[in-house]
């Protein structure tokens, strides 16, 4: 019966030691569930965050694609205005494709209270692809961010524009020129472009040897 009670004892004493032990396990482990309970919350929250941060920079590079396309339809538009003396207007039209963006330039014109929607190349001839071309150019550079210092260089750009409304080119460059503070340097076999130049040079070749001549007003 002694040698029982002593066996009972033992095996009471290795239980709590064994009940100790397994505690203290369930202890650590209740300890470091919370910890990562409490890890797994703040990977929640910058989920989150990250979430609102991405939205936030996808309304923003909306936002500024946006204001960046207002502006250029708005510039061309006036440019198309002002040589065509007509309520031509610009029209920029953006999609997605496969996660690009693709961008449609159009013209629209008023006829008879019926708007027609075209591109530039088949409106009115080449006249209007060229000076939709020079807008463009102008456009792009006043918007660029940083800004692009340096002049404007042009080849020939109102060669399909009528004798009509060349003047208004001139004007328009001239104009331009000025309220950009930009220099502009142009090759044109135009007169009335080459008329507006504070300084204007006429090329000849003949056989293989070219003759520079400056033309005074």
């Amino acid at each position: 019966m002694i040698k029982d009670l002593q066996e009972l004892d033992a095996y009471l004493i290795k239980s709590k030691e064994y009940i100790a032990r397994e505690s203290g396990k369930r202890d650590k482990i209740k300890e470091q569930l919370k910890m990562e309970k409490q890890n797994l919350q703040n990977i929640e929250k910058e989920i989150e965050l990250l979430s609102k941060v991405s939205i936030l920079f996808q309304k923003t590079s909306e936002f500024a694609r946006e204001q960046a396309k207002n502006q250029i339809e708005s510039l061309v538009t006036k440019c198309l205005q002002f040589i065509f003396e007509s309520d031509i207007e610009f029209l920029v039209e953006i999609e997605e494709q496969r996660g690009k963006s693709n961008a449609e330039f159009y013209v629209i014109n008023k006829a008879e209270d019926i708007l027609i929607k075209t591109k530039p190349e088949l409106s009115r001839g080449g006249g209007v692809v060229d000076i939709v071309s020079l807008a463009l150019r102008i456009a792009f550079l006043q918007i660029h961010k940083p800004k692009i210092e340096g002049p404007l260089i042009l080849d020939e750009p109102a060669k399909h524009v009528s004798d009509e409304f060349i003047f208004n080119v001139a004007d328009f460059l001239k104009q331009t020129s000025e309220l950009f503070n930009r220099q502009i340097i142009m090759v044109t076999h135009n007169h009335h472009l080459a008329a507006i130049g504070n300084n204007a040079y006429k090329v000849d070749m003949k056989g293989s040897e070219s003759t520079v001549t400056r033309i005074t007003s």
